[in-house]
């Protein structure tokens, strides 16, 4: 898990995929497939789970940040639109 962006109004976690276990490294828990982006608008206290094509896209618009660096405000008003689709309420973070 990375934080790539943390703002008063929103933050942003890269969660990567994790390999499988070694034979000697015990599994705890379920481990992710793929890896995803987690959104969360902190002001509306939810978030939203991008992962697959929408992860890819995501990933694509960051990778466009670093070639570009982006204002605070571009920034914002690009993870406003995915705030939109956030409907799950964040209950621990």
């Amino acid at each position: 898990m990375n934080t790539l962006y943390d703002s008063e109004s929103f933050a942003v976690v890269h969660l990567q995929a994790e390999l499988p276990a070694g034979a000697d490294a015990p599994q705890d828990g379920p481990q992710l497939a793929r890896h995803g982006f987690e959104i969360v608008d902190k002001r509306s206290g939810k978030e939203v789970y991008l992962d697959g094509l929408w992860a890819e896209l995501f990933q694509q618009r960051i990778a466009a940040w670093h070639e570009n660096t982006p204002t605070q405000e571009e920034v914002e008003d690009t993870l406003e639109g995915y705030a939109t689709l956030a409907q799950n309420p964040v209950v621990l973070h």
